[in-house]
């Protein structure tokens, strides 16, 4: 039987992770700035920590190297960012809610968050040339596909049919149409999340087709 001292040691233990995983995560959230507008190339974990509040001690200590901190951040970031595409699944109650909230979702996070994304899209290309950065760039990628068929799974049931692609396709097209309009808005185009809102309930009809 465990005794008393070793549930104790072991709640302790516990407590000592969470609050190590808490610090992590404030961090991460701190540095998104600086890594979102310096990109990965540019950013090691000094100039981070000249460019928030914690020094390159407190960093170093939470994080081993840059990619650690890098791949932490982004997981930290789209991890929040796909509870707001939950909230539309699940407040949704017929195919044209979902489908402009959906939409409207795409284009607020272009329009106020582009430089997030920009890091992610960054991270994703580096993890072609780094081996450090594939898996969990690949954890990501599998997140934000389950969180698309989600949504579109949310939508055919609503509407009574079936998609008719699978869900890496499905993925493979969201995230094309957001890219390239994350490309045209850091290019300067005023309506690129416009047009991403409009190609999104365009896409949503043509792979789930009115039964």
């Amino acid at each position: 039987m465990t005794s008393v001292a070793e549930k104790n040691a072991d709640r302790i233990s516990r407590r000592q992770v969470d609050k190590f995983a808490e610090r992590r995560d404030q961090l991460a959230e701190a540095a998104l700035h600086t890594l979102s507008e310096l990109g990965y190339a540019r950013t090691s974990l000094r100039e981070i920590a000249q460019n928030s509040e914690f020094s390159h001690g407190v960093l170093h200590y939470y994080f081993r190297d840059k990619v650690d901190l890098i791949t932490h951040c982004v997981k930290f970031y789209k991890a929040r960012c796909v509870t707001r595409y939950d909230d539309v699944v699940a407040h949704s109650q017929t195919p044209e809610e979902l489908e402009a909230g959906f939409g409207a979702a795409m284009a607020a996070t272009l329009r106020e968050e582009a430089t997030m994304h920009r890091l992610w899209y960054d991270l994703r290309v580096q993890s072609m040339f780094e081996e450090s950065f594939r898996a969990d760039v690949a954890d990501i990628d599998k997140s934000l596909e389950n969180m698309i068929w989600r949504i579109v799974a949310r939508y055919a049931e609503l509407l009574g049919a079936e998609p008719v692609v699978s869900p890496r396709v499905m993925y493979a097209l969201f995230d094309g149409l957001f890219q390239q309009a994350l490309i045209a808005h850091l290019a300067g185009d005023d309506e690129a999340a416009t047009v991403l809102q409009t190609n999104v309930k365009t896409v949503l009809v043509q792979v789930i087709p009115a039964a």
